[in-house]
């Protein structure tokens, strides 16, 4: 007889497992604790009465029912004290799952911010995209109260905590552009500080204007301000109206006018500065409000 396999189980409504039989159609019960430690026998369900079956057992050689183990599941026996410990694991396992389960129970979604996006997309190009991932109960792009024009971000709601975890855990294609979608500042965790809503771009040239640099940042989102130092120093800040355009576009080399520009960020003084000077021995508060004085805060690499 050929090498067969033998659905195998630690319970009735568990997926089984094939385990090989020997070429004779015998099973070593050898074979069966190899991957079921400390299994003493097997039991199946009798097709024509229902009740549970032993299977002879004969010097460690489980023998088919019939000569033919077909198609049954076969149920592993264990030791009494084996059993015991097997109950006892099997419903520590179910108190996790449900422990788990109240868990996520208890998480609501909450409105997700969507950086990047193109001036074309519309509220129902945005659904119909994140409607891949799951159920979505609101969308919105927010745009600008006189012209009407997108500022480039939205927001976007699901019903599920889990389908939200997931758009989050991955950037976006939407109308030909990467876009991200994370929790909004306003929702972050506690340990998570303020950010920016400032950028500093290095390597700027000098015909570059404020108003170029704010016509190209306003793809990205609503520019409230641009300043460039005089004289010119090679680099210059902008300033988004929310503080998740800014940080999206930290560490990116950007092309404007032909020229690679470096955009990091550029955090107010006054966030860190007491901090800083309270590191060093014996920290003079003068000195920090000095520093304080001036009105941005330089990268050490700003060309």
């Amino acid at each position: 007889m050929t090498e067969c396999y033998i659905r195998v189980a630690e319970d009735e409504n568990e997926e089984p497992m094939e385990i090989p039989s020997e070429e004779d159609g015998t099973v070593l019960l050898s074979t069966v604790s190899a991957q079921f430690p400390g299994a003493c026998g097997l039991r199946y369900r009798s097709p024509v009465s229902q009740c549970m079956r032993g299977v002879r057992l004969v010097e460690g050689v489980l023998h088919a029912p019939e000569s033919d183990w077909g198609s049954l599941v076969y149920v592993v026996n264990y030791p009494k004290e084996n059993l015991v410990l097997y109950n006892k694991r099997k419903m520590d396992e179910m108190d996790a799952a449900s422990a788990v389960k109240i868990k996520r129970g208890v998480q609501k979604t909450s409105d997700l911010i969507v950086l990047g996006l193109p001036w074309k997309t519309t509220e129902q190009d945005l659904k119909d995209y994140f409607s891949t991932f799951g159920e979505v109960i609101m969308v919105q792009v927010k745009r600008d109260a006189k012209t009407g024009n997108s500022k480039g971000f939205g927001f976007v709601r699901f019903t599920d905590y889990e389908t939200q975890v997931k758009a989050m855990s991955q950037r976006h294609m939407i109308d030909g552009r990467w876009c991200d979608c994370k929790l909004p500042n306003s929702k972050a965790g506690p340990d998570e500080p303020m950010r920016s809503r400032k950028v500093f771009v290095g390597r700027c040239t000098e015909d570059m204007t404020a108003d170029e640099l704010r016509q190209f940042f306003m793809q990205y989102g609503e520019v409230t301000d641009v300043f460039i130092p005089k004289p010119f120093r090679a680099f210059a800040f902008v300033t988004f109206a929310d503080d998740q355009v800014a940080q999206s576009l930290c560490g990116e080399d950007l092309i404007i006018k032909g020229t690679s520009v470096h955009i990091s960020s550029a955090e107010p003084k006054h966030n860190n500065i007491h901090h800083l000077f309270s590191n060093f021995p014996g920290r003079s508060p003068s000195l920090a409000a000095m520093f304080e004085r001036s009105q941005y805060q330089f990268p050490s690499s700003h060309v």
